[in-house]
């Protein structure tokens, strides 16, 4: 029999249904992948075998009765920015020390009642807030993918670095992500997978720990299209919980795979040629375009003015809102204290000492343009840029373009502790160029693995909806997976 974690979670859901492999079985082989790579690869933060067993066990019980969920038996990997009840929940930063909630966020709780089993919590770039999971507590995640002839350890991209990283290496079906600049896009063409960020609204954020709440949106990252589909339909609901959420129908988005995508139009944006941008990225979009057309859509050029204010805009929206955020961490009810000599000082000791770098960079950023005197300079400002952002898609969408076309990234992966990176904090920023638009008009985009660059290593295509239109994105993302095939790491670990 073929290695159970190599089934995507479309076959693995077949044999479970037809008794040909049980929940059990595939469990512990994943279990077992788990404890050969993890050492190497840091993609868990806490893995959760007991429960994980006991999971699968009450799966195959449902199975045996023909009573299985969308997901029952399916071993999934959880960011650890969801809540898991008594279970390490730390968004991977010190500050959260000890951590384990006696809640379940809602996403996680949709996953549990459709059946899925959850093998553990999954590295992160510290509160998400990265793009490289070099932020993390827990150090950084290694890239499956190495370039050929290569061992430089390269990163998996962020902030859901472990999610992509572990997906990638086969050490769950699929996982959970969240996106707030390009953290589940970004991740996924790094390292040759399927992530999907869809609408702000579409899944509940309750139970998430958050960074910048207007930006936030939680979606999965898989191996396939199909399995990307198959997750974001147990994700997303309406939740009383999260008034952001939307109560709108969810549907079935494994149904929208197959279908013809001739005479739709797709939207090709002059302002996502950036200067410096590798030949590579430029011919693999030519590609995607040239595959589009092959299969029957028309190529519309648009043009997207605002895109250039973007990223400047983002680093002061999410920042300012991450402040405000994370001013709950004090050392007083939960977490990290560290002892003073009276109240504001165990503050300053606790905060000072467990926030990383990046995250204590971010806070200052956004109370800086939060304070009285630049409020209205800066954060007013940025927030008109994003209505000016969000009118230059809506236009483009009246005019009838079903879906965008851009480069996921602005390049492959790139090595741990690059030290241009490391030097120069706005280079690193520069690798959500593509993905932070969406973002900031609330938008679903889905980046899906397109070819290899020539080292060897992945590169992926982003598409771009109108809102809750993600059935258009699984539809194009599929023709675009069919042309370039699917894409695996060699086994290095």
């Amino acid at each position: 029999m073929t290695d159970l974690t190599r089934l995507t979670i479309s076959q693995a859901r077949e044999k479970l249904r037809g008794k040909e492999i049980k929940a059990a079985e595939l469990t512990d082989a994943y279990l077992a992948a788990i404890d050969a790579a993890n050492p190497q690869l840091n993609a868990y933060v806490a893995v959760t075998p007991e429960k994980a067993r006991g999971m699968a066990k009450a799966s195959d019980q449902r199975l045996g009765k023909g009573e299985g969920g969308a997901l029952e038996g399916i071993p999934l990997g959880i960011k650890d920015l969801f809540g898991t009840e008594g279970v390490h929940t730390q968004a991977c930063s010190h500050v959260l020390d000890g951590f384990q909630p006696r809640y379940e966020s809602t996403v996680t709780s949709n996953l549990w009642a459709d059946g899925a089993v959850m093998l553990g919590k999954l590295n992160m770039d510290e509160f998400a807030m990265g793009s490289s999971n070099e932020t993390s507590y827990y150090g950084p995640v290694k890239n499956p993918w190495r370039a050929q002839g290569s061992n430089l350890d390269l990163v998996p991209g962020g902030s859901s670095g472990g999610s992509a990283a572990s997906v990638s290496a086969w050490l769950c079906a699929g996982a959970t992500a969240t996106d707030t600049g390009g953290s589940i896009r970004q991740p996924a063409a790094l390292t040759g997978t399927v992530g999907i960020k869809p609408t702000y609204g579409r899944c509940s954020r309750w139970g998430i720990v958050a960074f910048a709440s207007s930006l936030d949106q939680a979606g999965p990252i898989a191996r396939d299209v199909r399995d990307a589909a198959i997750l974001l339909k147990s994700m997303a609901s309406v939740d009383p919980k999260d008034t952001t959420s939307v109560d709108r129908p969810v549907p079935d988005y494994e149904a929208a795979l197959g279908q013809s995508i001739k005479g739709m139009r797709i939207g090709i944006p002059r302002e996502y040629r950036v200067d410096g941008m590798p030949e590579e990225i430029e011919t693999l979009w030519q590609k995607g375009i040239a595959w589009m057309r092959d299969a029957g859509a028309e190529i519309v050029d648009i043009s997207l003015p605002h895109t250039k204010y973007a990223l400047p805009a983002y680093y002061i929206v999410a920042p300012a809102e991450a402040s405000s955020n994370l001013a709950r961490y004090d050392g007083v009810r939960y977490g990290l204290r560290v002892p003073g000599k009276d109240i504001s000082d165990m503050y300053e000791k606790t905060r000072a000492e467990g926030f990383g770098r990046e995250v204590k960079r971010r806070i200052m950023i956004g109370t800086y343009v939060l304070s009285a005197g630049y409020y209205d300079a800066y954060y007013l400002k940025a927030q008109k840029v994003r209505t000016l952002i969000k009118r230059d898609f809506e236009e483009v969408f009246a005019a009838g373009v079903d879906a965008i076309l851009t480069p996921a990234t602005p390049s492959a992966a790139f090595g741990i502790a690059d030290q241009d990176m490391a030097a120069d904090p706005v280079k690193m920023y520069l690798n959500d160029i593509f993905t932070v638009t969406v973002n900031m008009a609330g938008l679903p985009g889905i980046a899906v693995p397109a070819g290899l660059d020539a080292k060897g290593l992945p590169l992926g295509l982003q598409l771009i909806g109108k809102p809750f239109d993600e059935e258009t994105l699984f539809r194009t993302a599929h023709v675009i997976e069919q042309a370039a095939g699917r894409f695996e790491p060699e086994k290095w670990w």
